[in-house]
């Protein structure tokens, strides 16, 4: 019998690292073995890993030493930042320079990196359309890990770039329809008319997966992914299909989201202006099609609502 690759996976117990994990321990073929790195190996999520057959590794993506330590011996990694844990650029990258030269020492043969596009390609930093974050950004959490992909490359390590988009589940709470003042049912998005490509997490994981199965060939590769691209009208529409009424798409502006305040806000309506703007851009560079090449498992938008439908009683 073959001796299983091992696939060193960050964040495997959160929603993208945790997908990557699941499609790795669901595989009937059994190619790859999981190891999960985690902070925290006590945890209820990495125990139920460890329960069907994980290896739980402690690692700190601030301490490269952990890293490497966690890497040795594995044949590839899945790595992933967490941005809006501390909402800091110059620590995301640092932890990404930390991943990228753990993988290099551990002498990885196929690293994915899930990043993002650089916005400020077509939103210049001059364009005071939207404001400049940082001095540097546009969109920092995209912008930033736009950056990192560099650190790959510079270190050497043979690397796939995961590019991800808006998640299935921020209709689940952020992005949930409610009920409007005037008693009818309302999905609510800053994106005008314009596509929002987006993915349910599980879906990031399987894609990932494929692009394990696929190996060496995809190596160098910027893969730009979603489930389906949709207007807030026909998100809407899925919505009312779904739930058996009629729900109403009342789009908002990104000032809206910006008035907010929250921390991060400016960087989130900066992002679906730019989704918006230069929808050709992003949502041009993303065709579920070729995506379900790598993931034939991949749910468009009524497959994964029909599936989530209790989830949303009682709006």
């Amino acid at each position: 019998m073959t001796e299983q690759k091992i696939i060193a996976v960050v964040g495997a117990t959160g929603q993208q690292g945790g997908g990557v994990a699941r499609a790795i321990l669901d595989d009937p073929a059994g190619r790859f073995a999981l190891r999960a790195i985690t902070r925290r190996p006590g945890s209820d999520a990495a125990q139920a890993l460890a329960a069907r057959g994980a290896e739980v590794v402690v690692a700190d993506l601030d301490d490269e030493a952990s890293l490497t330590t966690a890497l040795q011996g594995a044949y590839g990694a899945y790595f992933v930042s967490a941005f809006w844990e501390y909402n800091d650029v110059e620590r995301e990258q640092k932890q990404a320079r930390a991943m990228a030269a753990a993988a290099k020492t551990a002498g990885l043969q196929h690293v994915i990196w899930s990043t993002l596009p650089d916005t400020r390609l077509h939103l210049r930093l001059d364009d005071d359309r939207v404001p400049t974050l940082n001095e540097r950004y546009k969109v920092p959490h995209f912008d930033g890990k736009a950056e990192a992909d560099a650190f790959f490359v510079e270190a050497g390590v043979p690397a796939t770039f995961l590019s991800t988009t808006f998640y299935f589940e921020s209709f689940l709470d952020f992005f949930r329809p409610v009920r409007d003042d005037d008693g009818v049912l309302a999905l609510h998005l800053p994106m005008g008319d314009r596509k929002l490509p987006a993915i349910a997490a599980e879906d990031i994981g399987r894609t990932a997966f494929g692009v394990f199965e696929r190996g060496p060939e995809l190596v160098g590769r910027t893969i730009s992914i979603s489930g389906e691209n949709l207007t807030g009208e026909q998100y809407a529409a899925a919505f009312a299909k779904e739930l058996g009424e009629d729900v109403a798409y009342r789009p908002v502006s990104v000032e809206a989201v910006r008035a907010q305040g929250f921390p991060g806000a400016d960087d989130l309506a900066n992002m679906f202006f730019y989704y918006a703007e230069y929808e050709s851009v992003f949502a041009g560079a993303r065709d579920p099609g070729a995506v379900r090449e790598l993931n034939p498992r991949l749910q468009d938008f009524g497959t994964w609502l029909a599936a989530h439908h209790d989830a949303f009683k009682g709006l």
